[in-house]
C-alpha cells in the first residue's frame, strides 16, 4: 500500500506520538509498504502557545491541497488534531476521501490544565474533527470507552510497542546504595510531576526531558537531579540507573515509557488512571495506588525480571499489523 501518514507532531519533538509513528512507519517499510509523511518540516511554523518547543504550522491549506492533488493514495491516515490534521480532514471531506484518524493525547485535559477552558468545548472540538474518520485508532480499552462516552466517533483498538532489542536490562547493572527514582517525559502541568518530586522518600529521584515547567522545578526541588531532555539510544543507560520508574501523570493515553522502563527491568510505581492501568494490568509488573509514596515502596518489592517479562509481551510488529488492519478495512 501507498500510506499518507499525516503529523503535527514530528522531529525533533521527542514524544510519545513521534514516537508512535516512527516506530509504525519504520515496520510498515519493512513490511514492503510505502509511506509518505506529511509534516511541519514542509511548512511555515511558529511556536505553539504555552509549548513554544512544538511548532505548528501556519495556514497550511493550500500547501495542503497542493500536495494531495499531486498524488493518489490507498490510505490516509490522520495522526493530530493540530493545523495539518485539520486542514487534510478538510480536504478530505470536500473530496470525498475516505480516512482514518487516532486519538494520542488527552487533548481536552491538556487545554484544562493549561487554560482552564472546559472540557466540553475541546471535546465537542474532538467530535466534529473525528466525526468523518473511518475510524478513530485508540492504543487501550479504557481510552475507547472514554470516546464512546463522549460521543467520538468509531473508536477502534491499535495498540502500542517497544524496541526490546533498545530498551532492555543490562547485564552489568550494579546494585544502588540508596534507591533511584525516575521520571522520564515532559515536564508540562498536565504531567503531574510535582505529585511524584513532593513527597517523601529514601534515595534520590532523577528527572528526564523538557517543558515549559522546567526551570520553575528546578528552583522549587533543588535536591531533585535534572538531566533534562535526553535521546532515545541515552535513555537504556539511565533507565537501568534506576529502581523505580515513577509515573504520576492522570491525562496519558499510554505513556511509552512505562514499556521503555519495563522493558529495562525497572518496576513502576503509578496512580491507578487509565494508561498505567491499561499497561501494567494484572502483571505485576508495578504497583498501582492513590498514595503514590506507598506505590514506590511496594514495587522495590518486586524483582527486576517481572518487569522485563511483561514488555516483551508488547510487539510494534503486532501493533503495526493491526494498523494495516484498520487501513485496508475503511
Amino acid at each position: 500500500m501507498k500510506i499518507l501518514v499525516v503529523s503535527d507532531a514530528w522531529y525533533p519533538q521527542i514524544n510519545g506520538v513521534v514516537n508512535t509513528i516512527s516506530c509504525t512507519t519504520t515496520c510498515l517499510e519493512e513490511l514492503g509498504h510505502q509511506v509518505i509523511m506529511l509534516t511541519p518540516e514542509k511548512f511555515r511554523t511558529v511556536p505553539c502557545p504555552t509549548y513554544p518547543e512544538i511548532r505548528l504550522s501556519i495556514f497550511p491549506k493550500k500547501g495542503v491541497k497542493d500536495f494531495l492533488e499531486k498524488q493518489d493514495f490507498d490510505a490516509i491516515h490522520i495522526a493530530t488534531e493540530g493545523p495539518l490534521g485539520i486542514a487534510t480532514r478538510n480536504y478530505a471531506v470536500k473530496n470525498k476521501l475516505k480516512y482514518t484518524t487516532a486519538f494520542h493525547t488527552k487533548f481536552p485535559d491538556y487545554v484544562k490544565a493549561r487554560t482552564g477552558l472546559p472540557i466540553s468545548i475541546s471535546y465537542a472540538f474532538l467530535r466534529w474533527f473525528h466525526k468523518h474518520s473511518e475510524a478513530v485508532l485508540a492504543p487501550t480499552g479504557s481510552i475507547i470507552e472514554e470516546l464512546k462516552y463522549y460521543r467520538i466517533a468509531n473508536p477502534v483498538y491499535w495498540p502500542r510497542g517497544v524496541e526490546t532489542h533498545i530498551f532492555t536490562p543490562f547485564s552489568n547493572r550494579k546494585h544502588n546504595k540508596e534507591p533511584i527514582y525516575l521520571y522520564v517525559g515532559r515536564i508540562a502541568v498536565e504531567k503531574n510531576i510535582e505529585a511524584f518530586l513532593s513527597i517523601k522518600l529514601a534515595g534520590r529521584k532523577i528527572v528526564v526531558g523538557a517543558g515549559p515547567l522546567l526551570s520553575k522545578l528546578k528552583m522549587a526541588y533543588p535536591d531533585v537531579i535534572f538531566l533534562g531532555e535526553k535521546s532515545k539510544n541515552e535513555l537504556p543507560e539511565i533507565y537501568n540507573q534506576a529502581d523505580v520508574f515513577v509515573f504520576p501523570s492522570r491525562t496519558d493515553t499510554f505513556g511509552h515509557v512505562l514499556l521503555e522502563a519495563m522493558a529495562c527491568g525497572v518496576l513502576v510505581a503509578a496512580f491507578p488512571a487509565a494508561a498505567p492501568i491499561d499497561v501494567i494490568g494484572n502483571s505485576k509488573a508495578g504497583l498501582l495506588s492513590e498514595n503514590l509514596a506507598h506505590a514506590v515502596q511496594e514495587a522495590l518489592k518486586i524483582p527486576r525480571k517481572v518487569a522485563r517479562a511483561h514488555a516483551e509481551s508488547y510487539s510494534w510488529e503486532e501493533a503495526t499489523r493491526m494498523f494495516l488492519k484498520h487501513q485496508a478495512e475503511i
